[in-house]
């Protein structure tokens, strides 16, 4: 059960810091969730009925008194006692253990696979979290840089290089500014109480995200023969095991039972004669075979069973055709954020440039604060735009993890 937290951590070397905080979170998630709680009490419950079928039909006991008591040559029959003990056919008892043990091992794919949801659900959310907040310290850095040309708009006014309306426009883009961040803060904290239920505690609770995050050089070495691995489809390897296992008690309850039991008869002596074996009790063993000649049902469930090991071959086919779409999405996602993200460090330079020239230009005595804020608008669309694709290549990675890690 441990691996899978080590290899659902959704994150790479290159942020290390990052790594290690979303573990810790991993690893409560796991521990409070009560799905998995309830899951793992489902499977316990699944494994006692190993012993639950290891078990020998109710032995039947019998006593009867002979009301007119019947003369037999050693005397007179007074009562009847029996037992007896029906058995099922060698090795069906065996077999029993194997189907209910291999349904149990069915019910431990399903933990493994809420395990991974989970950890898919809290990553996500992670990285959600970080999006939400690095935008927030963008538009905090931007109504700030506004702030430092409003300063210089005034000063401009004051000389005559500048009009009160371009002071006043500065301060409408704050204005805007500021009421993005309260939006976003109002998102954030609607983010940190769905990251916070997911881990079952609090959802007031602050939640540690890292400040920077990256896109790394290159990805790591990727394995698409795991996603054949996924407990998604090893459920259903398992459910066609449990079929089989039934088949294979379904063949032995078809076999003859048998019992074995004992009567035992008292008998008085007989007062008018003596006999050999005068009063003799009777002992009488007895074998019993129960053989079901006329019961097609065991016919019936053999077809049921192959028509269910059918479907689950063909549920199973689906489900790898999904998760091999959502691998293909995955991965072209993941490659277009990267694009992304390199078209905009590019913008983001450029725009970083032209916001010197304007600086170089009021240090000359002219400045246009309409291209301030055009220069400004640009710049603060790609410092969103590289987080946003920060965020989807993370977010991506996320689920190409869920799919192939083992």
């Amino acid at each position: 059960m441990r691996k899978i937290i080590i290899y659902l951590v959704f994150a790479f070397a290159v942020i290390g810091l990052q790594a290690q905080s979303l573990e810790g979170y991993l690893q409560e998630a796991e521990l409070n969730s009560p799905l998995i709680q309830a899951l793992e009490l489902r499977y316990n419950i699944a494994k006692e009925k190993v012993n639950e079928v290891n078990t020998l039909p109710n032995t039947t006991f019998g006593a009867g008194y002979f009301v007119s008591e019947p003369e037999t040559r050693t005397g007179p029959q007074r009562a009847k006692f029996s037992v007896s003990q029906m058995l099922p056919w060698f090795g069906t008892i065996t077999t029993r253990e194997n189907y209910a043990s291999s349904m149990a091992e069915t019910e431990y794919m399903e933990i493994v696979i809420s395990k991974r949801k989970l950890a898919l659900s809290v990553a996500q959310s992670y990285y959600n979290l970080y999006g939400i907040q690095a935008k927030q310290q963008v538009l905090l850095e931007n109504i700030q840089l506004l702030k430092t040309y409003e300063t210089l708009a005034l000063t401009s006014v004051e000389v005559g290089k500048a009009s009160a309306v371009d002071v006043l426009k500065l301060q409408i883009r704050q204005n805007e500014l500021q009421q993005q961040k309260d939006v976003l803060e109002q998102s954030y904290l609607a983010e940190q109480a769905v990251f916070n239920n997911l881990l079952n505690r609090d959802e007031s609770l602050v939640v540690e995200v890292v400040d920077v995050m990256d896109i790394p050089e290159s990805d790591p070495m990727l394995n698409k023969e795991n996603l054949n691995l996924n407990p998604e489809l090893l459920k259903y390897d398992q459910l066609y095991e449990s079929v089989a296992q039934s088949e294979l008690l379904n063949q032995k309850e078809n076999a003859p039972s048998f019992g074995i039991g004992l009567d035992y008869i008292p008998v008085s002596e007989r007062g008018d004669m003596m006999v050999s074996d005068n009063g003799k009790d009777i002992v009488m063993p007895m074998v019993t075979f129960s053989v079901p000649i006329f019961n097609n049902k065991f016919k019936s469930v053999t077809k049921q069973n192959e028509l269910r090991q059918k479907e689950i071959e063909l549920q199973k086919e689906e489900r790898l055709n999904v998760l091999e779409n959502t691998y293909a999405n995955a991965i072209s996602q993941r490659n277009q954020a990267r694009i992304a993200h390199q078209t905009q460090e590019k913008n983001l330079k450029q725009a970083k440039d032209a916001e010197e020239i304007l600086v170089k230009n009021y240090e000359t005595g002219t400045i246009d604060f309409n291209d301030v804020l055009d220069i400004q608008e640009l710049q603060l669309k790609f410092q969103t735009n590289q987080i946003q694709s920060v965020q989807l290549y993370y977010l991506q990675s996320a689920i190409i993890n869920y799919l192939i890690n083992k």
